[in-house]
């Protein structure tokens, strides 16, 4: 399992951007309190890949990469693979469309700590393709620090992807995560022990992973499965299957869009 490309990348990121500008100058005008933020993180930048640059090393840039070297970075990983700029557009728009909370393309881009883990990991993920470990762990480990979310860089994650509330996410190094996934607080892809080299699950298309479940070992999330709050899942999860348990066991009938309804709920499906 390999996590796809974007679809309509372009066409989409500068619809995205466009109504994100709308929206920071909107909110500039109605807080002036925040316009000089909102400038420097939005407004004045020309392009979304660069807005992105610059808010992301503003929250990972410490006493070893300060915020310019961070942005250089960034930066660098954002031009050289431009999937990443359009991956955050649609994880963007998931959040807009699946999180009842969300107000604006501005929460996630500014303030959601998932949204924010989940592209400091693209960058640290390009690194680790490049060679580049040690700079990828030391990213990994300010998002550690920032968000509370551990995601390892080799890890692989498609678009479209909600990471919701997101503290105490673990993602292991082997484990794939393919396209529109919802993952609430909690939420551990995790191996079962050292032995192995590909130790970690595979979660399929438009799967939702509710808080606090535990999915260990390389098992298959089959696409638009669904795993109950809470579930230790140690087997393979067949495709529109509903799980729940410790150990998890099927339960209730075939579900249907679960990462973008959101619907928690084991009956009425």
């Amino acid at each position: 399992m390999s996590a796809a490309e974007p679809v309509n990348a372009r066409t989409g990121t500068a619809a995205v951007w466009s109504r994100l500008r709308v929206e920071a100058a909107s909110a500039a005008a109605e807080e002036p309190i925040l316009a000089s933020f909102l400038n420097a993180s939005i407004l004045r930048h020309d392009r979304f890949d660069g807005a992105l640059a610059h808010h992301l090393a503003a929250k990972l840039a410490d006493a070893q990469l300060d915020a310019m070297l961070a942005r250089d970075v960034i930066a660098n990983a954002l031009a050289a693979d431009r999937t990443i700029a359009d991956k955050a557009a649609a994880d963007m728009l998931a959040v807009d469309e699946r999180d009842p909370a969300c107000r604006s393309l501005l929460q996630p881009f500014l303030y959601f700590k998932g949204f924010l883990a989940l592209q400091s990991h693209r960058v640290a993920h390009w690194l680790w393709g490049e060679g580049r470990e040690t700079l990828a762990f030391h990213l990994q480990s300010r998002m550690s620090e920032r968000f509370g979310v551990d995601i390892h860089p080799a890890a692989r994650i498609g678009q479209g992807v909600m990471i919701d509330h997101a503290t105490g996410v673990v993602i292991g190094e082997t484990a794939v995560i393919g396209n529109d996934v919802s993952l609430l607080h909690g939420v551990t892809l995790g191996g079962t022990g050292k032995a192995g080299i590909d130790r970690h699950p595979k979660i399929g298309d438009g799967v939702l992973i509710g808080a606090g479940a535990k999915v260990l070992g390389n098992i298959t999330v089959g696409e638009e499965a669904r795993i109950a709050a809470g579930s230790v899942v140690l087997e393979p999860v067949p495709a529109h299957c509903t799980v729940a348990g410790v150990p998890a066991k099927p339960v209730g009938g075939r579900c249907a869009e679960p990462a973008k309804r959101m619907d928690q709920q084991l009956s009425g499906d």
